[in-house]
């Protein structure tokens, strides 16, 4: 009888043992699960989510390392301030162009050799044969007309650079959408030109200005790009909408717009991806994008990011963004230290689009509207 009973006992222990066992191993699944987004699903990251502590809650790593204080969104730089201090930056690093230009037409005979002086300085600062041409011919019959002093030399000279940079351009940012729909920014333009960075600056000026602001993280061949979206969004504290490395860009950006939409967000801004490999599938794909995103809300502004530095291979990428979206706009990249400036009078020309924002430097606030007679000014140092 006691054995039997000692059976009865030892066959207890081991159900009691795996039952157990089995409510552990669900337990440590279920808690799995809730942290792993569905398979080909996109993810809403807000500050908190972004934020929040890697370690479990009365664990032995808290109680060593303490909690976590979550750290506040940065404080952009108030727009004025923004602008006033890259003006002085980009007066430092384009004014070589202007005294150059300057220091020929002030010289007592502008012969032939002078002219072509002049024609190869502007050739030089990326202007393009065609405005280089038409600046050098209308200022030897304005010079010739009303003489070659230095101070009417700088008056003929900046009126003729203002009137290539064209300040009747409108320039304003289409941020807002209509009909309750936040605005949506498409932002195109080749990988290394500044795009994913110029994303967040963007988002920084928006906040700046107390918008509330979605991030669409649509670059997913990148993997580098989407985590560095996710960076610039916790930093500036606004939401990122992302989906696992190469998903289809056009499904995370509908799902960006869609969270845009649905959290009554001022404004939704879209990073793409930008390989040039192939045209027919840049085209393809880009025009993929916006379709989608249009089922949402309309897309209220395109803008290109170009790196100043590429000069006239920049109006080639631009050319061919331009054949495959409506762009609206355009922003220069990486135009601090370089003597490449007349690339914004090329590149306005040859697309008919406004160059509306400026990147100078690296710094999180190095990006400002761009002012046509500031930046003519600042040439002419």
């Amino acid at each position: 009888m006691a054995d039997w009973l000692l059976v009865v006992v030892l066959i207890g222990l081991v159900g009691v043992l795996v039952i157990a066992g089995v409510l552990l191993v669900s337990g440590l699944v279920a808690r799995t699960r809730r942290r792993t987004p569905p398979s080909g699903g996109t993810e809403v990251l807000s500050r908190r989510e972004q934020e929040a502590p890697t370690t479990e809650p009365g664990s032995p790593a808290e109680a060593a390392t303490g909690t976590r204080e979550k750290p506040e969104a940065e404080k952009p730089e108030s727009t004025a301030s923004r602008l006033v201090r890259l003006r002085q930056r980009l007066a430092g690093s384009q004014g070589t162009l202007g005294r150059g230009l300057l220091a020929l037409l002030s010289r007592d005979r502008l012969d032939e050799d002078t002219w072509e002086s002049i024609e190869d300085t502007l050739l030089t600062a990326d202007i393009g044969v065609q405005p280089t041409q038409q600046v050098v011919e209308h200022l030897r019959t304005r010079l010739r007309v009303e003489g070659g002093q230095a101070a009417d030399a700088r008056s003929v000279l900046r009126d003729e650079l203002l009137e290539l940079v064209d300040p009747t351009m409108d320039r304003r940012l289409q941020v807002s959408g209509e009909e309750g729909n936040p605005g949506v920014v498409l932002v195109v333009g080749v990988n290394g030109s500044g795009k994913t960075t110029t994303v967040g600056k963007i988002a920084r000026i928006l906040v700046a200005e107390d918008r509330s602001v979605v991030l669409g993280a649509a670059d997913t061949f990148r993997a580098a790009a989407v985590d560095q979206l996710a960076t610039w969004a916790e930093r500036v504290g606004v939401e990122v909408v992302r989906g696992p490395e190469g998903s289809d860009p056009a499904s995370v950006a509908f799902e960006a717009v869609k969270d845009g939409v649905d959290r009554g967000a001022d404004t939704v801004i879209v990073d793409t991806a930008g390989r040039l490999q192939n045209k027919a599938g840049l085209m393809d794909e880009l025009g993929k994008v916006k379709r989608v995103i249009e089922k949402q809300a309309p897309v209220t502004e395109v803008l290109l990011v170009l790196d100043a530095t590429t000069g006239q291979n920049g109006l080639i990428q631009a050319k061919v963004f331009s054949e495959v979206v409506d762009v609206t706009g355009i922003v220069l990249t990486k135009l601090d230290g370089s003597a490449k400036g007349g690339i914004v009078m090329a590149v306005q020309r040859d697309l008919g689009v406004p160059v509306k924002l400026v990147g100078l430097g690296e710094g999180p606030d190095d990006l400002a509207p761009f002012d046509p007679q500031a930046f003519v000014d600042a040439l002419l140092g």
